[in-house]
């Protein structure tokens, strides 16, 4: 059975969630967004209503999420009270307290993702690093990983391109995150290198063995993000995608690979961003999404400048560097640890089933922007 005082905490956090989210401002602006949209010549012009309806969604959100906890804070009341006079049990109390902390504790959560690119989609590489066989066996079970806790939340994960191992495990692979809310947000916590040790299943002697694999995420940019892309600077090659698929595969070109010659608009660096994609039989459809992931990858190097240049300002605060090593995996020892924040579990067979939420949280508590 909760304590007055667990109660007392679920009430004033849920004032707390008012006030930060400016719920009654936010109501008012809901309104006047609304309103444009009942203009007459609104879908006039389709690309600009898609981005006034995705900022009218946006609103209705974040209103929406607020009602959601104040309606289980105030049954979570009601219950505590009934529970006084024997009209509820202790379990039905309890429930109610589990529902209205879970709420809480989620829309506190994307109360630190504001930014932007956080509410979009997600693109994630994964490369494994030097070792072969050991290796590539890592970055096929980050891949799993990943897929594990995207489906659990909803998302719907597809591969785009894999280069698999050359006796199991993957090279490298490349997938999209779709389909819910803050895919990138979460996800972003993820960006940088991950190490394994273990008793490696591959050596005869039964040596502990140490294995790495980057991750890189980026935002998957939509029709309502604007990013240029030089026609003269592009071109294409197509090939015969290898794996599954029958006699089409030997026949039909469908694979694409798209070459950019990237140019930085500050330092006048020069160099060639390649993107294979292989996702389905159909060429076209397979250019198109090529052509959205170098968008995606276009963008993400816009927004990397303008965090860089953030940091400069912020000098004083903790910085974190991309690419760096960010979580060790140490299977024997029974200890999943996260160098950033300090975060750890003794639970390894959870966190490879794709039970991640508690380093994404303690990532995003640490290091979000207020």
């Amino acid at each position: 059975m909760i304590t007055s005082d667990q109660l007392k905490d679920v009430l004033e956090r849920a004032d707390a969630l008012k006030r930060y989210l400016d719920i009654d401002k936010r109501k008012v602006e809901l309104e006047e967004e609304q309103l444009r949209t009942q203009d007459p010549h609104f879908w006039d012009d389709p690309k600009a209503a898609q981005v006034q309806m995705k900022k009218v969604k946006g609103i209705e959100k974040w209103i929406k999420g607020y009602e959601n906890v104040r309606t289980l804070a105030d049954e979570l009341q009601l219950a505590f009270d009934y529970y006084k006079e024997d009209l509820v049990s202790e379990e039905e109390v309890d429930t109610d307290y589990d529902k209205a902390i879970k709420a809480i504790e989620d829309l506190e959560l994307k109360n630190m993702l504001r930014k932007e690119e956080d509410s979009m989609d997600a693109v994630m590489k994964i490369n494994s690093g030097a070792g072969g066989t050991e290796a590539q066996d890592w970055a096929q079970m980050l891949m799993r990983m990943y897929t594990r806790w995207a489906e659990t939340q909803g998302y719907k994960v597809t591969v785009t391109d894999m280069q698999p191992g050359e006796e199991v495990g993957i090279k490298s692979v490349t997938m999209t995150i779709e389909g819910g809310e803050y895919a990138y947000g979460f996800l972003k916590s993820e960006n940088g290198v991950h190490r394994l040790v273990r008793v490696s299943p591959y050596n005869a002697q039964g040596k502990r063995m140490t294995s790495f694999a980057s991750v890189f995420v980026t935002p998957l940019v939509d029709d309502t993000i604007e990013v240029y892309v030089d026609p003269a600077k592009v071109s294409w090659d197509t090939f015969r995608s290898s794996g599954a698929g029958g006699q089409n595969v030997n026949k039909v070109e469908s694979g694409v690979r798209l070459r950019y010659q990237y140019e930085d608009p500050d330092t006048g660096e020069k160099e060639e961003i390649l993107i294979e994609n292989t996702e389905t039989r159909d060429q076209p459809k397979n250019r198109a999404k090529a052509m959205l992931l170098l968008k995606s990858q276009l963008y993400d190097r816009a927004l990397k400048k303008k965090q860089a240049e953030q940091a400069k300002i912020e000098a004083g605060k903790k910085k974190i560097e991309w690419g760096s090593q960010i979580r060790s995996y140490v299977f024997d020892d029974r200890r999943v640890k996260d160098h950033r924040t300090g975060y750890q579990t003794t639970d390894v067979d959870a966190v490879m089933n794709g039970k991640i939420d508690g380093f994404i949280k303690a990532y995003l508590m640490e290091f979000h922007e207020s």
